[in-house]
Parts: C-alpha cells; structure tokens; sequence
C-alpha cells in the first residue's frame, strides 16, 4: 500500500513503550490502537470508559482520522466504540482516546497493550451551504428510516 502523505505523531510519556498505530495487513484500511493504561481497566456489562492510546497526532489540513470498533471484541465480547466513528480533526492535538463500551454480558478488561480499537486516516471535503427554496426531485425523495424495505422484492 503506497504512502501518501505522512502524518505527525508524538508519544506521550505513558506511552513510551507502546506501538504506534499500526496496518496489520497489506491491504488494511484500518491501523490498530492500542490500550495505554496504567493498570487494567474493567469494564462491566453497560459501562463506558475514555482509555488513553499514549499519543497524540498532527493531521494535515483536508484530513481526519475514524477511530472505529474492532470487530472480533464486538462479535466475541460485545465490546465496540461508542461514538462510532469517533471523528479526530486535524486542528486536534490532544491524547488520542478511544470510548468504549461493553454491550456484552460478562465484565471486559482492557490490559496495557490490548488491541482495542483501529483509526482509518481519510481525505474530507468541506462544503459551503447554497440554500435553495427547493431540491431536485429523485425516486426516493423525502423516504427515510425504513423506506425501501426489508428484503428485496421477489420480480
């Protein structure tokens, strides 16, 4: 996968050992992040928690960074991110930190170093608004939520 632009990023004196983000595979859209925790954190069924990943990042301007769930802790644990996708602008400067929280049954514990979430770096295109007093017509129109069905239609 060739690089194409090359971020910032700064470790934070509690993350001084561990692995910056990381593609796992050669065709991952997604690095893995890390947990930075000084001692296990324990999340019980329904509870949330901000856990520090040990860095910080400068993203270019036109950029942001998706911090998204891991889908094996999801399916096997029950365990994702809360604010899917969380957004980091690239005006951002702080500790990157990931909210999870776990929707499974049995209590979670997140160790230093554990896997727990991947961030996926993407361009953005900003916008500027032209109100209109009406929207071009399209098939769907204003349908929404539920509109075009459950399951396809038989021909």
């Amino acid at each position: 996968m060739p690089v194409i632009t090359s971020v910032s990023i700064r470790r934070l004196p509690h993350g001084h050992d561990m692995p910056l983000p990381a593609y796992q595979t050669e065709h991952s859209a997604g690095m893995d992040l890390c947990a930075a925790v000084e001692k296990d954190v324990v999340l019980a069924p329904g509870a949330r928690a901000i856990i520090p990943t040990g860095f910080s990042i400068a993203l270019p301007a036109g950029f942001e960074a998706q911090v998204r769930p891991r889908s094996g802790l999801a399916a096997k644990n029950g365990v994702t991110v809360l604010n899917s996708p969380g957004t980091i602008d690239a005006d951002y400067r702080g500790e990157v930190g990931v909210i999870l929280i776990n929707h499974g049954q049995e209590p979670f514990t997140i160790t230093r170093g554990s896997r727990i979430a991947q961030m996926v770096v993407a361009p953005v295109r900003t916008v500027m608004w032209e109100e209109k007093q009406d929207l071009s017509d399209t098939a769907r129109g204003a349908g929404g939520f539920g509109s075009t069905g459950v399951s396809k239609a038989a021909s």
